[in-house]
């Protein structure tokens, strides 16, 4: 474990909005250095105001691009935003390939905007271990928006779905053919759909098939009508439709049971969809806010996080207790299951 250092004095630094000091604490706690939970326990009571928004799709799908064109986005209505960008690991240094910062490199320099690169380390769940205590230290220093942008990911990959308030499932035309193989895993995570580069074919194909198989899933619940539907601006204005076709109406302003995804289409790297995009972000965090849900997912998602400290002490404790293990103060024909029981029994 990495040498202590001074929590106190680093956590009232973070919550001062200094952004070395915040690349610090993200360090810290990434590398578990001694005291990297009391930064995270003194900074708590300062989290829970940022809007923690995720974005996942299978590889490809543009969500770097995206993800920039969203934080443009929301710098311009003058607002903060902080990023952790899920690289792979290099196996040369254990550390992350930085390929999402290289794409945002013209955010780096813009005051209001924290961007980290994070390695997933093997984490096979979309996000690196200590994402969540990034986002938790980046809410602490006052952003206004936090994203958790992902690893390319597939159907099993679904840590983000407790790790943001909203999470954007991005895919492009061609992921027409693989939808039916994500709708038992990436896609029950949706709280939104993006389809992205919608300026090739098949995206309206695409976006046909992803209403089918929502409407599909809420067919057997209360108060749901089926998913309506936008596409990406091509001019001055956009118009809602159904899967049908059908221009729409306006809803009424009403609390629903449940939350009706919608489907965007974007242009990611001509900026074509962010706006609207946007709004349906605010809009699912209002509908969170009015139902009661964000309050009981956030709750979830710190028990979920107690959850994740227990185990990660308890392998700390694991390996240091197996490093002291010598095969020969055992019965050497002692079954696997004994000498586990006997380790267990030193870490009570």
């Amino acid at each position: 474990m990495s040498e202590a250092f001074d929590a106190g004095g680093l956590a009232d630094r973070i919550a001062g909005g200094e952004p070395l000091a915040l690349a610090r604490g993200i360090s810290h706690v990434e590398n578990e250095s001694d005291g990297f939970e009391a930064l995270l326990e003194r900074l708590d009571g300062r989290t829970g105001r940022a809007r923690r928004i995720g974005i996942t799709g299978p590889p490809g799908a543009g969500k770097s691009t995206l993800t920039a064109a969203l934080t443009r986005h929301y710098l311009d209505r003058s607002l903060t935003v902080g990023i952790v960008a899920v690289d792979p690991t290099s196996p040369f240094t254990g550390g992350a390939l930085l390929g999402d910062r290289i794409r945002m490199v013209e955010l780096s320099t813009e005051p209001g905007v924290f961007i980290r690169s994070m390695a997933s380390r093997g984490s096979l769940g979309g996000l690196a271990t200590a994402t969540r205590e990034a986002a938790d230290l980046m809410d602490a220093a006052g952003y206004d928006r936090v994203i958790l942008e992902t690893l390319g990911v597939g159907q099993a990959e679904l840590d983000i779905a407790v790790s943001a308030d909203t999470t954007a499932v991005v895919l492009v035309p061609e992921s027409g053919d693989g939808v039916q193989a994500m709708k038992a895993g990436l896609m029950e995570v949706a709280d939104l759909f993006v389809i992205n580069k919608s300026d090739r074919p098949g995206a309206d194909r695409l976006e046909k098939e992803i209403a089918i198989i929502t409407s599909i899933r809420f067919a057997n619940r209360p108060r749901t009508r089926p998913t309506t539907t936008r596409r990406a601006p091509t001019g001055p204005t956009t118009t809602r439709r159904a899967p049908t076709g059908r221009p729409l109406a306006d809803p009424v302003p009403e609390v629903e049971a449940e939350w009706r995804m919608p489907i965007i289409q974007t242009v990611a790297s001509e900026a074509r969809g962010v706006e609207e995009l946007a709004d349906h972000l605010d809009r699912h965090f209002d509908w969170l806010t009015s139902t009661g849900k964000l309050a009981s997912n956030r709750q979830a998602a710190r028990l979920r996080r107690a959850h994740d400290a227990l185990l990660r002490r308890s392998q700390r404790d694991a390996q240091r207790i197996w490093r002291r293990f010598s095969p020969e103060t055992l019965d050497s024909g002692a079954s696997p299951y004994a000498i586990a029981r006997r380790l267990y029994e030193d870490l009570k």
